[in-house]
């Protein structure tokens, strides 16, 4: 952070210019000691910052830097495939991005399952957040054959041994049980090839329908099947958190 008079923006116009309120808000908000640049608390007015470089946050949450970059969060659908081209001409990625854009997805769905996909522009963060040392969580809804018995969920959330490896879930969830299926919320942070079916597969429950509904602070929620929608400002800067930059 740079405090000479002639260098950087003054920081409640960064706050302003990022939406988390007026520049007179902006001010009290500093004045209340709720304002941090680069882990101190700044309660001194006219402070000037680097945007690009300076860590921001209010009431501990992340602000990202102004945008150059692209992020979209998109709800997949069934039958589309994780690529922005196919050799064998099934639908891609292509068509649910802006046109004339270039887009890396964060993390790849298998074609027959729907739900969260990130998209952006920005290779550095697309490759960050992928990489296994950072154990983003990521939550799915299953629909699975047959009902979940009690004992079968306990065995879940211990952990499996699968042909490459343990694997125990951060978080098992019934969500409901009838007829001759069972609706199941896991969660996980390792991203193995197939990895949700082949636990399902295992306790003999195979998978009828997958969706993936969070990556880590990002989630869903209402968004329409082959809907696009930006990340919020809040979530790039967890994000940007996660993957320390």
């Amino acid at each position: 952070m740079t405090q000479e008079p002639t260098e950087g923006i003054r920081l409640q116009k960064v706050l302003a210019q990022a939406g988390v309120a007026s520049r007179r808000v902006s001010e009290e908000l500093i004045a209340a000691g709720r304002v941090e640049v680069n882990g101190k608390v700044v309660t001194e007015q006219g402070v000037r910052v680097d945007p690009e470089r300076d860590t921001i946050r209010v009431d501990g949450s992340r602000i990202p830097p102004p945008r150059r970059h692209l992020y979209l969060v998109l709800n997949k659908p069934r039958g589309v495939v994780s690529t922005m081209d196919d050799p064998q001409g099934r639908p891609t990625l292509e068509q649910y991005v802006p046109r004339h854009q270039r887009l890396f997805h964060v993390g790849r769905l298998d074609t027959d399952t729907e739900g969260l996909l990130i998209l952006t522009n920005d290779g550095d963060f697309a490759n960050k957040l992928a990489h296994p040392s950072h154990e983003v969580p990521k939550t799915y809804l299953a629909e699975v054959e047959g009902l979940l018995d009690n004992k079968t969920l306990r065995r879940l959330e211990k952990g499996l041994m699968l042909d490459d490896g343990p694997i125990k879930p951060d978080r098992v969830k019934l969500v409901t049980r009838a007829e001759s299926r069972s609706m199941v919320q896991i969660t996980l942070h390792e991203g193995r090839n197939r990895i949700v079916r082949r636990i399902f597969d295992n306790i003999g429950h195979p998978v009828r329908r997958l969706s993936r509904i969070s990556i880590g602070p990002v989630r869903l929620g209402s968004l329409p099947v082959g809907e696009t929608r930006e990340l919020t400002r809040e979530e790039l800067g967890a994000l940007l958190d996660v993957i320390g930059r």
